[in-house]
């Protein structure tokens, strides 16, 4: 089954109208990433899981897994931001011209809280939708037509050049290559990515030609429902509600509570 087909959440999002999923992914996002100081973003955190929930993804293990391997680049931000020349403060521990400072450790909490809620509210969202009808809500939202079709066949294909990547590896592999600190394998990895990009314009031209002789002419012609239901109504007053009471955590208790 390809992506385009995969649907993990069985939840009460599942019900809703993909246009309301995504506004709430984009003001969610929004919410988390202006906040400026911690109960704005645990605020954001705990709606994010709220979220999972209302999801309700059909192996919670393997979501929360994948959350953590997507913000796996948050392991670089405590490596760098707590010692970091350009944030000033009171000094915790140090290493020489290493200064590891308070400001840095908060600052790297906040953004870790809120790189995680973004996150996890995006996937809880996005599972219950499909990647064309994620596609189709876009343009019916105003995204450009050609942009959501690249992410759609990107998200669709991504799985078959990554097969194609392994079958490459395989061949390699029989072949007697064994990954070493030598300018062969440097060489053998350079063809290796040249050979994916060939085979990845190759197939990209037999998707093309099927899809034209299946009748498309450069637009996919995808319908929603124009009309919205009270679930509708009701995620979209919650939302509204759920914003401003971010808003107003952020606003009213400062920085640190």
């Amino acid at each position: 089954m390809g992506l385009a087909e995969q649907q993990s959440g069985t939840g009460i999002l599942s019900r809703l109208d993909p246009r309301v999923k995504l506004a709430i992914v984009v003001a969610w996002s929004i919410v988390l990433a202006l906040a400026g100081g911690f109960p704005g973003a645990l605020a954001g955190l705990a709606g994010s899981l709220a979220l999972v929930l209302l999801a309700r993804p059909e192996k919670p293990g393997a979501f929360f897994l994948r959350l953590l391997s997507i913000n796996a680049f948050l392991v670089f931000v405590w490596l760098v931001l707590p010692f970091s020349f350009s944030m000033p403060g009171r000094r915790l521990a140090g290493l020489g011209p290493l200064v590891l400072t308070w400001e840095g450790v908060l600052l790297s909490s906040r953004l870790t809280i809120q790189a995680l809620g973004i996150t996890a509210g995006a996937m809880a969202v996005t599972s219950c939708s499909t990647v064309f009808q994620l596609m189709a809500a876009a343009r019916s939202l105003g995204a450009p037509e050609k942009l959501a079709a690249m992410l759609a066949l990107m998200t669709r294909y991504v799985m078959v050049v990554r097969d194609e990547y392994e079958r490459l590896v395989w061949a390699m592999r029989v072949r007697g290559f064994r990954a070493r600190a030598s300018l062969h394998c440097l060489r053998s990895y350079a063809n290796l990515a040249g050979m994916l990009l060939v085979r990845g314009l190759d197939r990209g031209e037999r998707v093309h030609a099927a899809m034209v002789c299946r009748g498309y002419r450069g637009r996919f012609y995808l319908a929603l429902d124009r009309r919205l239901s009270r679930l509708d109504a009701v995620a979209l007053a919650a939302l509204a509600a759920a914003v401003a009471l971010a808003a107003l955590a952020d606003a009213c208790l400062g920085p640190w509570a």
